[in-house]
């Protein structure tokens, strides 16, 4: 492998902490790993087991570690999933639903979904999409009426936000800008 530089878990043995473990002890091996995956960023329970499996660790023994990570608090998936909503809300703009499916695919329960995702109401999920439409505008000017439409209805669907409240803001930014928004409704 020359020119390639390894990364720790580029391979099941890759860490050089997990070579000079015994293999004999799967316990420590599983320490080793989840302390190393939690020392970046935070991971969720499945996340760490996942890892844990593609490594090899039995599942009893991997089981015995999260749980006991999960009680002194280094695994935490309802604090993952509100620091997650928090930051990819204000941070990327994601609206509740595409939230709620990052969450879904991280293997946080859907309790834990729904109450991460209901901490942001329906006020701030909209003045958080007339942020987004307002820096996308500029970059439609000269576009004709309806694919200005399209562009920033779309953007907003890809970021989750629902139809009826993407097209309510793309319209308003539209006729504050000066735009005839007449029989939009009909044409969407």
């Amino acid at each position: 492998m020359t020119g390639r530089t390894e990364w720790p878990g580029d391979s099941p043995d890759s860490s050089r902490a997990e070579k000079e473990l015994s293999p004999q002890d799967p316990a420590e091996r599983a320490r080793a790993i989840c302390l190393r995956l939690l020392t970046g960023t935070p991971r969720t329970r499945k996340q760490l087991a996942d890892a844990l499996r593609k490594r090899e660790i039995p599942d009893e023994v991997a089981e015995e570690i999260l749980s006991r990570f999960e009680d002194v608090g280094l695994i935490d998936d309802a604090a993952f999933a509100g620091a997650w909503v928090e930051s990819r809300h204000h941070g990327r703009g994601l609206a509740r639903r595409a939230l709620a499916r990052e969450l879904r695919t991280k293997g946080v329960e859907p309790t834990l979904i729904q109450e991460a995702v209901s901490r942001l109401d329906s006020d701030q999920e909209e003045a958080t999409a007339r942020e987004l439409v307002a820096r996308k505008l500029r970059a439609t000017q000269g576009l004709d009426r309806d694919r200005r439409l399209r562009r920033l209805a779309g953007m907003l669907a890809r970021k989750g936000y629902p139809e009826g409240m993407a097209l309510r803001v793309v319209r308003q930014a539209l006729e504050a800008e000066g735009e005839d928004t007449d029989g939009l409704d009909e044409s969407f």
